[in-house]
């Protein structure tokens, strides 16, 4: 479930989020990696950080631009370092 009601609405900010998270700016434990999916209640789309288990650690909503544009950008990873 996602709590936090901010959308990353465009790919520059996904890829500050990947990169974050990358750089371990969230302070999560056991991250395995991430994926564009979207919510079985509503249909809306997420980007989610996972841990081994394929279990959601954090999640961001993005906006349907960013969800079908963003994939390579997710299946890649961020470029900036």
């Amino acid at each position: 479930m996602i709590n936090d009601e901010r959308v990353i609405d465009n790919l520059e900010e996904l890829e500050a989020f990947l990169l974050a998270v990358e750089n371990g700016s969230f302070g999560l434990n056991n991250v395995a990696g991430v994926a564009l999916a979207t919510n079985n209640a509503d249909g809306r789309p997420f980007v989610a950080v996972l841990d081994g288990n394929h279990q959601l650690l954090l999640g961001r909503w993005v906006t349907q631009d960013v969800f079908e544009n963003g994939k390579e950008l997710v299946r890649r990873g961020p470029t900036k370092h």
